[in-house]
């Protein structure tokens, strides 16, 4: 949600962001909007007053047995145009916060205007089989299919204790970095989702559960980011980071014929999701430090990535900047980097929303939280980088020895073995 005050104080700063994200018309309504609330407001306490002062005469002509009918006319009048402002001020507000509800968050100046890669790392692979072949039995689409639809799978045997091992690694990792870990609930209601920002935007990609009033989350972020809504934390406890684990759900919509083959593209996925809560002066640097952590994981793995600075046009609504790390797949058309994490800045956008405030060590007065998430391991996207890139000539894998320790097998065997 976008700050009245900042649109108010510097609207051609706002127009100027907007105008990058194709929104900057929508500064004129807003302001048009925002003044005619501004000056109803004063003018419904001015008559509200009157009406006060109209019961007063009112009472005080009757208890002294004078005419009162003066006095009652005038409270009749005073109370239509009461009622009158009243409706157009509901309106006022209302339109006002549905047009602020769809825009989006103004775009950090280092923002790229088109995606742009920023960093490589690593010595890309050429040639080499694709998961799916080197994976064989063990990624079931075909039962998937049959038991949930398209675009479901089955892991098994070594891969699922790849998983695990993964799961476990990522989340000591970052608990190392000061991440609490959670498993958050995978159902969340649509006032979670509303204060993500993934509502109104992201309609078509989100399961819903029409008889319980309530949605599968598309990533924890949704349900970690309500940890602290409608409150005022003290200043001394920030940051405060978790990292989230849990199923996540998502219908990829618009996504027919795309990724098809595999489990790049799937509805349901695991992933360890990092989120944090930071003062506003500090969301830059915490950015830079999400990154920092999606880069180790990956050097850790050993699989070449690059970074790419998500050009504005490609952010979603609540994100001021994003940052995608995109892993090299061996075997997917012949090699090419494909997005395995992301992380990204929300200001003060999502907080907003979800009234997220803390209290600076001054004392004066509150001030909206800054909130940025980040991948730090997206299951299924993570084992086709580590499947690809670490395939032998006779088509077994040597899983990186990072997990070993966490019961990863040193070596899945070849699929016909």
């Amino acid at each position: 949600m976008l700050d009245l005050k900042l649109l108010r104080r510097e609207p051609d700063q706002v127009r100027a962001a907007l105008a990058r994200r194709g929104a900057a018309e929508a500064v004129d309504e807003l302001l048009q909007r925002d003044a005619r609330r501004r000056e109803v407001l004063p003018q419904l306490e001015g008559l509200r007053a009157k009406r006060n002062e109209a019961s007063d005469a009112i009472g005080q002509a009757k208890r002294s047995g004078e005419d009162a009918s003066d006095a009652i006319a005038q409270m009749r009048q005073v109370g239509s145009q009461i009622k009158a402002l009243e409706t157009e001020l509901a309106e006022v507000e209302s339109a006002l916060d549905a047009k602020l509800a769809t825009l989006p968050n103004l775009p950090d100046p280092t923002a790229a205007d088109e995606d742009d890669v920023v960093k490589e790392w690593g010595e890309p692979r050429i040639g080499g089989r694709d998961h799916v072949d080197l994976l064989g039995w063990r990624l079931d689409m075909e039962t998937g299919a049959r038991v949930a639809g398209s675009r479901f799978v089955y892991m098994k045997g070594e891969l699922v204790l790849l998983e695990f091992a993964l799961v476990r690694w990522a989340l000591e990792l970052v608990g190392r970095k000061g991440f609490v870990p959670v498993t958050p609930p995978v159902l969340v209601r649509e006032e979670a989702l509303f204060g993500t920002g993934f509502l109104p935007d992201t309609e078509q990609q989100i399961y819903s559960v029409p008889d319980d009033n309530l949605y599968l989350a598309g990533t924890s972020e949704v349900p970690l980011s309500y940890l602290h809504a409608g409150q005022i934390l003290e200043e001394p406890q920030l940051p405060l980071r978790y990292a989230g684990f849990s199923t996540c759900f998502r219908r990829e919509a618009g996504a027919a014929g795309k990724d098809t083959r595999g489990m790049f593209r799937v509805h349901q996925f695991d992933k360890v999701e990092m989120f944090t809560f930071v003062r506003p002066e500090d969301s830059a640097a915490e950015h830079d430090r999400l990154l920092a952590i999606e880069e180790e994981i990956f050097q850790a793995l050993d699989v070449p990535y690059r970074v790419v600075n998500i050009g504005v046009a490609e952010l979603g609504n609540s994100a001021a900047k994003k940052y995608d790390v995109e892993a090299w797949l061996p075997g997917d058309a012949g090699g090419r980097y494909r997005e395995v994490t992301s992380c990204s800045n929300t200001t003060d956008y999502q907080a907003r929303r979800l009234d997220a405030r803390y209290r600076p060590a001054d004392g004066k007065g509150t001030e909206h939280l800054h909130t940025l998430n980040g991948t730090a391991v997206a299951v299924g996207r993570t084992i086709i980088s580590i499947v690809e890139n670490h395939q032998q000539e006779d088509g077994s894998i040597a899983i990186p020895e990072v997990l070993h320790a966490y019961g990863a097998p040193p070596v899945i065997p070849p699929a016909a073995g």
